[in-house]
């Protein structure tokens, strides 16, 4: 099985590279400084609520 692309989950990793470079300069490669997370070890979000009425959820989309 191919492997998916970190950037496009839509399309089939080509070797591109880009993945492989700095979110806060795109001119060097990653060297995984963790500058990007702001002293956290992680990102995440915050989920406030989850919508199960199909109506109400069209007006989001």
């Amino acid at each position: 099985m191919s492997k998916l692309c970190e950037l496009d989950e839509k399309k089939v990793c080509d070797n591109c590279g880009k993945c492989k470079y700095c979110d806060l300069d795109p001119e060097k490669v990653c060297d995984n400084c963790c500058k990007c997370l702001d002293g956290t070890d992680y990102r995440a979000i915050k989920i406030i609520g989850v919508i199960t009425d199909e109506e109400k959820a069209k007006k989001y989309k």
